[in-house]
């Protein structure tokens, strides 16, 4: 495909070459190489291999494609990799990259192996993803200059570069762009044991004293997600240095995390909102994810991302063709008496 740059402009903010403003706190947190990495140990394992041999090669690491839910370190591993590869990375979003210049503004700007890490890439628009197709492929792309009659296409070069591509919904990506994708990893979320001990780091990082079993209790209610157990630790920081001699205990732990209406499962406000919602409104499903998120008042797009998943995998939702169902189990949390209709299973019996 050929590029017509006519008068657009590449504008700096549609890049970071260091991490998101947003993540200037977390950043602190963040390890750096592979060893401090802790956690999907599987993935981990083989990315070593292929940074390794890239490095013996001398040559850029494969394009990579991470995706699983939101908060599990993505971005962390996009630079952990970078660092590992000892080249720059430069950072942007698929919705900033509103034209197709703007992607060869930045792929023409990138040195020999850099990294070009686009989140949310399944957000890129079919015009820009086009783009890509010849760089990852030929590491080249097609430039118009001129207009009109007089206009003329010329092939330009770029140097070799890995696209880490990161996405929540790897479903959305298109085919072609997902396959020329050489490295597709896939994090899952994290054990209490793993987040036990991202909890115990970021407090060594952050020089609050905690003993394991406060450690374990903000792990146990973190979801899987590292991103939530760092923020959890900072709050229950603030409960520790207050209401009690600074140290994070479990009895600490449990007060603070009682008082920002976290359950003993993780299950916050708005989780507690849906089950709720579900039952009272729709007899236990099904219904519908739309209506759902109207009578609760969340975008449908954030229950589906954030906060089914979590139900999902602790067995208190379900999803059928008919819409989403809540279980037993979901009645028993919320001390319900759950219809004698229902299976003990993932599923109700009527349906």
């Amino acid at each position: 495909m050929s590029i017509d740059f006519g008068t657009d402009i590449y504008e700096e903010p549609i890049v970071a070459k260091t991490f998101l403003q947003e993540d200037a706190q977390e950043g602190s947190l963040r390890p750096k190489t592979l060893r401090e990495y802790i956690g999907q140990k599987k993935a981990k394992d083989n990315l070593a291999v292929f940074i390794e041999a890239a490095k013996k090669r001398g040559e850029s690491l494969d394009h990579v494609l991470l995706h699983g839910p939101p908060g599990l370190g993505k971005t962390t591993l996009a630079g952990i990799i970078a660092q590992e590869m000892g080249v720059n990375i430069r950072i942007t979003s698929g919705p900033a990259i509103e034209k197709a210049g703007d992607l060869a503004a930045l792929l023409t700007n990138l040195n020999e192996n850099d990294i070009l890490f686009v989140d949310e890439i399944h957000r890129l628009n079919r015009a820009v993803e086009e783009i890509l197709y010849p760089a990852m492929e030929d590491y080249a792309i097609d430039i118009i200059i001129g207009k009109g009659p007089s206009a003329n296409s010329i092939r330009l070069d770029l140097p070799h570069f890995t696209l880490i591509g990161a996405t929540t919904r790897a479903g959305q990506l298109s085919a072609p762009l997902r396959d020329r994708f050489g490295v597709t990893l896939r994090l899952e979320l994290y054990t209490p044991e793993e987040l036990g001990g991202i909890v115990t780091r970021s407090a060594g990082i952050l020089d609050v004293a905690i003993e394991p079993e406060g450690a374990a209790e903000i792990a146990r209610r973190s979801r899987g997600t590292p991103r939530i157990a760092n923020r959890m630790l900072r709050r229950v920081r603030d409960f520790a240095e207050v209401r009690a001699d600074g140290v994070i205990t479990r009895a600490v732990a449990d007060e603070a995390l009682r008082a920002l209406e976290i359950d003993y499962l993780g299950l916050d406000p708005i989780d507690r909102r849906m089950l709720s919602a579900i039952i009272e409104n729709y007899g236990g499903g099904p219904v519908g994810l739309e209506t759902l998120a109207a009578t609760i008042g969340e975008e449908s797009v954030t229950l589906e991302d954030v906060y089914e998943p979590y139900l999902m995998q602790l067995g208190f939702l379900t999803r059928t063709p008919r819409g989403r169902c809540v279980t037993r189990k979901a009645y028993e949390h919320l001390g319900l008496s759950a219809p004698s209709g229902m299976a003990d299973g993932s599923e109700q019996l009527s349906l």
